[in-house]
């Protein structure tokens, strides 16, 4: 029996979900009958459960928490409106499952869509989603993803295995966990007959990606940061030239840390995020990183030699990141009980390094132009989530940390958490050489075109190569194709490969609103949200009529 406290919990018996109430000592089953009437019956703490109840299993609803401490607890609904906690922490489960050696094997048989189905299924809560409704939702996530099996494990020389992100429409890894994301949201606001303005900045692949998953959504409107010069320019024009009415883009003179800052300032103002139903899309949303735990699961099951052996074997999942979204998706499937190590490889914006290799949380003077553009982030927000679980889930302490880091954009941190982080987490920094020296060697080994993400990756599994040590078996995410960085691509001294609907882009007409420097990013942005949200009320109002 569950102990005494107040909670709800769901029980399954016969295939059908019912739920249990605890309130302080008393249980209170509520059943349907055939009929579909409201049945219930009240237990002491104590009492014997009736023949037929011992075998229930109970779930508990899955419950959130700001990583600071202060904001009130939301279920996953909440989670996913909200983006940053009010108090400017992080959602995070305020408990973490933990998968046991049978469940993990009945799920190494799953294809990727299926263990997604699995993931948000056990931390959403059927409560939320009736689970018939959220794998009808996952699957219209995925329907228009170009290859089969939505993610997909090149297998290449020298045991270098790549696992393919980039099936979707935008052909970045973003689509799968933002395309599950949109989903989740119009699910909701259709059923609260609502509207919301998400609004994003990006470093390039963001942008599109969360563009994509909402296009044309009549509850939902999207304005876009992006900025200008600092992408590519097919990840400008997969967003540029997205014209339908719902969508907003705005070309800021700025990097991808500067266009931060006003959406930071207009989150901060709770009283008006929420009078005009704001949310972000960002990886700092808990629904991006949920799907993503599903990219750890997918490569370990595709990689690992058996499921025989005692303990399981380990996978080694190397990483390449800018804001941390990836690595905090693989630090919490590690803590609920898959057997990864995880590396993470970034560029020349190496803060995420520097914080592993030397406890060194700090900015660096300014963002670096790298080739792996989208990676060029000073400020990685989700290591915030991997301190909050390292902290033992003391959400006063990553409060002090964050606070202090926020002030003075520095902090070294105390040795013990230093300590359990490398524990954890081994790092590499890679240059723009070693990115094009790494695309270039993955050609010609295997007539394989890597974007210059994916060979941040790479390299490192050629250092490990290198070096002939014995090595467990290891796979390297692939967050986008080759075939949108093609200037990449020929500082390798490759040939681009640009597929026909990329080449398209070009031709099409564009609209981007400019954020020059000298102007008021704050004002302009809430200016749009006001007329959108005006424009909204019009709507409604029409409607109505």
């Amino acid at each position: 029996m569950p102990q005494a406290c107040s909670d709800t919990f769901s029980l399954k018996t016969g295939g059908q979900w019912n739920s249990l109430i605890l309130i302080e000592g008393i249980m209170i089953y509520t059943v349907a009958d055939e009929a579909g009437m409201r049945l219930e019956t009240v237990w002491e703490l104590g009492d014997q459960v009736p023949l037929g109840l011992s075998s229930l299993q109970a779930s508990r609803i899955m419950w959130y928490v700001s990583t600071r401490g202060i904001a009130p607890r939301v279920d996953f609904e909440g989670a996913l409106f909200s983006g940053y906690a009010p108090d400017g922490g992080l959602f995070m489960p305020e408990e973490l499952p933990q998968l046991d050696r049978e469940t993990l094997c009945q799920w190494s048989t799953l294809s990727y869509p299926g263990l997604v189905k699995e993931l948000c299924a056990l931390f959403i809560g059927s409560e939320l989603i009736p689970k018939d409704d959220l794998n009808d939702l996952i699957d219209r996530a995925f329907s228009r993803f170009r290859h089969r099996e939505v993610v997909h494990l090149s297998r290449l020389r020298n045991g270098l295995n790549v696992l393919e992100l980039w099936h979707g429409v935008t052909y970045a890894f973003k689509d799968l966990s933002l395309s599950c994301t949109a989903q989740f949201l119009q699910y909701f606001l259709e059923k609260r007959e609502k509207h919301v303005t998400v609004v994003v900045g990006t470093s390039g692949d963001t942008g599109s990606a969360a563009i994509e998953s909402v296009q044309g959504a009549k509850n939902v409107d999207i304005i876009v940061l992006l900025p200008k010069g600092h992408c590519t320019k097919i990840q400008e024009l997969q967003m540029t030239t997205v014209l339908k009415e719902n969508v907003h883009v705005f070309g800021v003179e700025g990097n991808s840390d500067e266009l931060d800052e006003p959406i930071k300032t207009v989150f901060a103002d709770v009283a008006f995020v929420k009078k005009h139903n704001l949310m972000s899309l960002n990886s700092i949303n808990w629904s991006r990183v949920l799907v993503q735990m599903a990219h750890h699961f997918f490569a370990y099951f595709q990689c690992t030699p058996s499921l025989d052996t005692h303990p399981l074997p380990l996978v080694e999942v190397v990483v390449p990141t800018g804001a941390a979204g990836n690595l905090a998706a693989g630090y919490i499937a590690q803590k609920i009980g898959l057997p990864i190590r995880l590396v993470v490889a970034v560029n020349r914006n190496d803060i995420i390094h520097r914080t592993v290799q030397q406890g060194d949380f700090s900015l660096s003077e300014a963002v670096k132009s790298t080739l792996a553009s989208a990676m060029d982030i000073q400020v990685p927000y989700n290591m915030e989530r991997v301190f909050w679980l390292l902290f033992g889930c003391d959400s006063q302490v990553t409060r002090a940390l964050m606070e202090q880091f926020e002030r003075t954009q520095s902090v070294n941190l105390p040795k013990e958490l230093h300590s359990k982080l490398s524990e954890v987490v081994t790092s590499e920094s890679v240059s723009d050489e070693a990115i094009t020296q790494t695309m270039g060697r993955c050609w010609d080994e295997n007539q394989y075109l890597l974007c210059p993400h994916s060979a941040v990756a790479v390299n490192y599994h050629y250092q490990q190569m290198d070096r002939q040590e014995p090595s467990t078996p290891r796979c390297c995410l692939a967050p986008a194709s080759a075939a949108k960085f093609p200037e990449a691509v020929l500082a390798a001294g490759l040939t681009p490969e640009t597929p026909a609907e990329i080449v398209a882009l070009e031709h099409k007409e564009t609209r981007c609103t400019p954020m020059r420097r000298g102007d008021n990013w704050t004002l302009i942005l809430q200016d749009t949200i006001e007329d959108l949200s005006r424009r909204w009320r019009g709507h409604a109002l029409n409607a109505s009529q």
